[in-house]
């Protein structure tokens, strides 16, 4: 057997794409689980996203991370679960929810925060610093041109 098989989609960027999310994910449940936290990658960005955004409603959650509102319910609930956040009926919209981290979620958030900050070389390894900024201005600039 050969020491690595050879295909045609290992250069398409999706593949690409779906390979750096594997690891990504892997080195941030690593780090965070080694950091003593149980926090996903999308729950760590909510709260990222709440934290700065103090009063944003579910809908303006779920624009900020990229996803649906189902999802982003789900990850609300999750973290309302866990004492990280509030969700109170909005003053200017009753039909609307606002969120707000606790003193739990604020002091997770800034535990973690430097954490993940750490890790993210870890995701691209191999790169040089110059590489590294040009993958980060070159991600930023497919993401911001998606129609997302």
């Amino acid at each position: 057997m050969p020491d690595q098989i050879k295909t045609r989609s290992a250069a398409l960027p999706g593949h690409l794409i779906r390979r750096l999310h594997q690891l990504s994910t892997k080195v941030f449940t690593e780090g965070v689980k080694a950091a003593g936290h149980d926090v996903t990658p999308i729950q760590f960005v909510a709260l990222d996203a709440i934290g700065q955004n103090e009063g944003v409603d579910q809908a303006g959650l779920a624009e900020a991370i990229a996803k649906d509102r189902a999802t982003t319910g789900a990850v609300v609930d999750r973290l309302e679960q866990k004492g990280l956040l509030t969700r109170d009926v909005s003053p200017r919209d009753k039909r609307a929810r606002v969120l707000a981290l606790t003193p739990q979620g604020r002091a997770l958030l800034a535990e973690l925060t430097p954490v993940v900050e750490a890790l993210q070389a870890d995701i691209l390894p191999g790169l040089t610093p110059q590489e590294y900024a040009q993958f980060i201005a070159l991600a930023q600039k497919a993401t911001a041109t998606s129609g997302d």
